[in-house]
């Protein structure tokens, strides 16, 4: 392992806004986000797959007034959210690494207020369809963790995911108000995220690659 790497690690262990094994509250966080993380009352927004953070830090610089977590399980990844964080002194951003099918660990019922799942693996092989995070797995796990009225979004350039996607949710009779595009930034939609790209976005976006995008409620 390098040098960098380690150096972020114990970069991890030390940030207050990184919520990972080994810290206490990484065992009691489960209904305690606003109270124990926040110390504040507002509506949590969590990005799944979040990468370096950079969506999760982008929302959290254009509300302040809402809270937001990125989820991943690379530690060198999140390392660069959670610094950028504290250098610019956003307080309403944490970042908690896990396995994303643990997420029911840490979330209590009806404790998210919005959900994203940004540009996740498409786990295109049959074999792998219920790794997928908008698998029917997933999308049972998420149910109970979204308040009423919570917007679920979904961002990929993988087309294949993406109407995997559309066909799984257009299957569904508790899934309201799906609206989807194949082209985000053509569409009235693109304004949702503010222009924040991830590193990833930025990289599909230049090879020419179409941005597909959905949101939608669990009835």
């Amino acid at each position: 392992m390098g040098r960098n790497k380690l150096a972020r690690f114990k970069a991890n262990e030390e940030n207050r806004n990184v919520v990972q094994e080994g810290k206490g509250i990484f065992e009691h966080i489960k209904g305690n986000w606003r109270k124990e993380q926040f110390k504040n009352e507002q509506p949590i927004v969590v990005e799944l797959a979040c990468g370096r953070g950079e969506f999760t830090v982008g929302l959290a610089r254009e509300y302040p007034e809402q809270n937001f977590i990125g989820v991943d399980i690379k530690g060198a990844r999140i390392w660069k959210g959670s610094t950028i964080a504290i250098q610019e002194g956003l307080e309403n951003v944490a970042f908690l690494r896990t396995q994303i099918e643990l997420l029911d660990r840490f979330f209590a019922g009806k404790e998210i207020n919005e959900l994203w799942i940004t540009f996740p693996d498409p786990r295109p092989r049959d074999g792998d369809e219920k790794k997928r995070l908008t698998s029917p797995r997933f999308l049972e796990m998420y149910k109970p963790l979204i308040q009423e009225e919570g917007w679920i979004h979904f961002k990929t350039d993988n087309t294949g995911l993406f109407d995997y996607t559309l066909d799984v949710l257009q299957g569904r009779e508790d899934v309201t108000d799906l609206v989807y595009t194949h082209d985000f930034y053509s569409s009235d939609f693109r304004d949702d995220h503010h222009g924040i790209k991830t590193r990833y976005e930025a990289m599909f976006s230049a090879k020419g690659e179409k941005i597909k995008y959905l949101k939608f409620q669990f009835r």
